[in-house]
């Protein structure tokens, strides 16, 4: 398998992994529905297993990359894909929130080998190349969530369960293919011991921060993703009391945003990052950001929020740029640890939106046609531009 066709190969085993993901999207508070006897119930455990998945991916992100340091990429990726597929069946074929739960919980853990991904990525390219091949996991990720939902919820109009095993196919197709194809990317002399006091999540970003020509990166990152997870979790809600959106409508919007995160990161990011330095591309795209989310929170014209919206998108090429700089500085053989880190600290921060935008968006539902109605978008435009700002004193690194 030529170099092209291995990096073609992650890029369509990330798409595939995030297709099976939205494709169940729709369809899950329906399913938990049928299951529970309350809307207070089904709200509880909709939100307990969206929350565990989360925490999951944070904790075992850096584990999935260390292991992978120490066994190989290969073994990792496709032991992550069948996994999941097995994860996905368990909803379908067997109707119990607690095996649900259960099965959500060991597919957020094993839905963070897309560090795995990135750290093969890592294996076979070199310099700033990496950052825009990372950017092109993102664009995947983007297709995915644009088709998966739609999809999903078409299948979901006939049984809420088809959507899951549809997800299941999916995954272990994807696994066949790659069992067969996908050779590994790391050496032997590059593999290193496995040590679990050292891979967890806390000492993975404890060394993390040790890395210090990223350290201040890393704080940027924290800072856009706190607010990109405090806009998703705000978005659905915020658009419908303020500007009377439709679930039709919400969809849209989110289609729209996907569509604009997957250009940034798939089509602009590749065709930049090598004509300028990373504190330009962070500060100026945080800049853009930070704007469109002030005027997000101004606006009282929904058409203009949703563009507003799109342009926001330009925020996505921040977490490629950070990554590819940390796999740029990591040593070969812990390219797997450092790239979950950061992973890590992506989930944990949208792990952790809900709790700073939900009080927030009692300013919404209370007064949706004022000035205060804006809040929960005033403070993700603070932690942008507080991002923007950091990312002005950044050192600029070489091309290489």
């Amino acid at each position: 398998m030529n170099h092209r066709a291995r990096l073609g190969f992650i890029l369509v085993c990330i798409l595939l992994d995030a297709l099976g993901i939205g494709l169940i999207i729709p369809v899950l508070p329906r399913l938990i529905g049928t299951l529970t006897d309350s809307a207070g119930a089904q709200t509880w455990w909709y939100g307990a297993i969206m929350l565990s998945y989360g925490l999951m991916q944070f904790a075992s992100a850096p584990i999935l990359g260390a292991l992978s340091d120490r066994i190989g990429r290969r073994p990792v990726l496709l032991g992550g894909i069948l996994g999941l597929g097995i994860m996905f069946a368990v909803p379908a074929f067997i109707p119990s929130l607690p095996l649900i739960l259960a099965s959500r919980i060991l597919g957020g853990a094993l839905s963070a080998n897309t560090a795995v991904a990135q750290a093969y990525i890592a294996d076979i390219t070199q310099g700033f190349q990496r950052a825009a091949y990372f950017g092109k996991i993102g664009a995947m990720y983007g297709v995915g969530f644009m088709v998966g939902p739609a999809i999903g919820g078409v299948l979901g109009q006939a049984d809420p369960r088809l959507p899951f095993i549809a997800a299941c196919v999916i995954a272990l197709t994807n696994f066949l293919y790659g069992s067969f194809v996908l050779p590994e990317s790391l050496s032997e002399r590059e593999s290193r011991p496995m040590n679990f006091r050292q891979n967890n999540p806390v000492s993975a970003i404890v060394q993390l921060f040790a890395m210090q020509p990223v350290r201040l990166s890393v704080v940027i990152l924290i800072l856009a993703s706190l607010a990109n997870g405090m806009l998703q979790c705000s978005w659905a809600l915020y658009t419908e009391y303020r500007y009377g959106f439709t679930p039709f409508g919400i969809g849209l919007s989110i289609f729209a945003l996907a569509l604009f995160i997957s250009i940034s990161q798939g089509w602009l990011l590749p065709r930049i990052i090598l004509k300028a330095s990373r504190q330009r591309l962070i500060a100026a795209s945080l800049a853009v950001s930070a704007v469109c989310l002030l005027g997000i929170a101004l606006s009282a014209a929904a058409a203009v929020s949703v563009v507003l919206l799109c342009l926001y998108s330009i925020s996505s090429i921040v977490s490629p740029i950070v990554s590819g700089e940390v796999s740029r500085l990591a040593p070969a053989e812990g390219q797997g640890i450092a790239i979950g880190a950061v992973n890590s600290l992506n989930s944990l921060t949208g792990s952790i939106a809900p709790l700073f935008s939900t009080p927030l968006l009692i300013f919404t539902s209370s007064a949706p046609q004022t000035l205060a109605a804006g809040m929960p978008f005033f403070a993700c435009c603070a932690l942008t531009a507080a991002g923007c700002a950091l990312a002005l004193t950044l050192r600029s690194a070489p091309q290489a």
